[in-house]
């Protein structure tokens, strides 16, 4: 549907990016948004830091534990009707969440909050796989990438403008006036939509063993915070729930009709993508977990200040994403996926001359702008080569999965930040952090220098063949996304 990449999109197309931007952003956004109003939501509502503590973690428990049971209705039932169910449950949940009476409904109101957010993420970005092919595929991907990474960014500046300035209650009201915007546009998608393979089945033994392993690793990561790993609170969940994995996994290799096919794995691209991720991702929730505290608590910036003292980042991936995806979709991800990372990293590097009294233009903005560089260079190709491997009616639980590792490698990135930085934040914590985020960022560029190829490059293109039998209904599209079937094979592919 896409067509030549030099010509506008159709409206479909846009219709398309602006419903899957603007649903991902709200789930992305809502990951975060909420910590700088902690201690105005403790003010009003009381529960002390227990509270405060799982008004966070109460979303992310449940958006990565579902995750992939989402990505796997996304594929069972089709992407439009899945965003629709999220988008209803994301907006009555936003409303309950702002107009909380006290901690325990703001938590409650939080964790559904989660469900139906982990909803809106594989759908939205399986919708563009769907929709948009080759080379236009890489620049819609990398207009959702800046925006969907954006959000991480500048929920700091959003959270901090709403406590300063009106209420905490905002944030989430905010979400209802982005549902209320896009649902017209949803709604017309409904066309898109193809009828559900016959004989397909919900793999129910799957979606039970898939929520409980992730959701008793994510637990034991989010508890280890204030008991630590000796605790049995974190240990316990953490062994069962790597055990229920381990159950999964076997289950998923045996039964007919998996939920997630782990031959996924197998294909060059989206294993390597994935391990490449988890060293990304981790770095960039580490770093500016641990930056966004040091701002505030050691440079003594207030709320709004320290997010906009972060906001050059955002603009910068704001501007250059959708560019270096469109370069990437041409020359292929791999060296985009090398060099990105390696210019985070010295971004970061370059934030260990910062010290007191805080000099932000000489200290902190530099590093910013050139890790703002390295971050737009990467975050599109890195999602353009692991769905790019997989086929269209698996990129449900191809999102699912490269979201679910995202998520649980930024939870391990902010667990572990204590044992980097100390009990309190200090310059020398600071500095320790900068090196570890940079590292990590380092790893995920020799991961991607090794293990990613660029399609029909050497050592082949790293793409999943087609899955004959298993489409909705159509039929293989060329090479530039019409409907005549392919001649053969991909290049360096051969039949299952």
């Amino acid at each position: 549907m896409s067509g030549n990449p030099a010509t506008a999109m159709t409206a479909v197309e846009k219709r398309v990016l602006y419903v899957a931007i603007v649903a991902s952003f709200m789930a992305f956004l809502d990951s975060s948004v909420v910590n700088l109003a902690l201690p105005a939501i403790g003010r009003e509502l009381g529960g002390g830091l227990v509270v405060q503590q799982w008004v966070v973690d109460g979303y992310l428990l449940t958006l990565g534990a579902l995750i992939l049971v989402a990505g796997s209705l996304s594929d069972q039932f089709g992407r439009v009707r899945v965003l629709q169910w999220g988008l209803v449950g994301f907006t009555v949940t936003s409303l309950l969440c702002g107009l909380a009476w006290n901690g325990e409904a703001l938590v409650v109101a939080r964790a559904l909050q989660g469900v139906a957010g982990a909803l809106l993420v594989p759908s939205s970005l399986a919708l563009i796989v769907t929709v948009f092919s080759g080379p236009a595929q890489s620049v819609a991907i990398g207009k959702w990438s800046a925006w969907t990474s954006g959000a991480i960014v500048a929920a700091p500046v959003l959270g901090g403008l709403s406590v300063d300035l009106l209420t905490w209650r905002v944030i989430f009201f905010l979400n209802i006036v982005s549902a209320v915007a896009v649902w017209p546009a949803l709604r017309r998608l409904r066309g898109l939509e193809p009828e559900r393979p016959p004989g397909s089945r919900i793999d129910v033994t799957g979606t039970v063993l898939a929520v409980v392993g992730l959701g008793g690793i994510v637990y034991a990561f989010i508890e280890r915070g204030s008991l630590g790993w000796g605790a049995p609170q974190v240990w316990l969940p953490l062994a069962a729930g790597a055990a229920v994995l381990a159950a999964f996994l076997l289950h998923e290799a045996r039964t007919p009709a998996p939920m997630m096919p782990l031959q996924l794995f197998a294909v060059r691209n989206f294993g390597w993508g994935n391990i490449a991720t988890t060293a990304i991702y981790g770095a960039l929730s580490l770093g500016f977990f641990v930056l966004g505290l040091f701002l505030q608590q050691v440079a003594g910036l207030r709320a709004t200040a320290a997010g906009f003292a972060l906001l050059p980042s955002t603009l910068i991936l704001l501007i250059l994403s959708a560019r270096m995806g469109a370069l990437a979709g041409r020359s292929g991800p791999r060296w985009f996926m090398t060099a990105g990372p390696l210019l985070c990293a010295a971004g970061f590097l370059l934030l260990l001359g910062v010290g007191l009294p805080l000099d932000y233009v000489g200290q902190v903005l530099p590093g910013l702008v050139v890790f703002g560089v390295g971050l737009a260079v990467t975050v599109a190709p890195l999602t353009s080569a692991i769905l790019g491997a997989v086929h269209p009616e698996e990129a449900g639980i191809g999102s699912a999965v490269n979201n679910a590792v995202a998520r649980i490698a930024g939870l391990v990135g902010i667990a572990v930040a204590g044992l980097i930085t100390g009990p309190v934040i200090t310059t020398s914590g600071l500095h320790n952090t900068v090196a570890v985020t940079a590292a990590l960022f380092v790893v995920g560029s020799l991961t991607s220098a090794v293990g990613i190829r660029n399609p029909g490059g050497e050592g082949g293109d790293g793409r999943r063949p087609s899955r004959p039998g298993r489409g909705r209904g159509r039929p293989p599209r060329g090479p530039r996304g019409d409907s005549r079937p392919h001649s053969g094979p991909r290049p360096g592919t051969a039949p299952r």
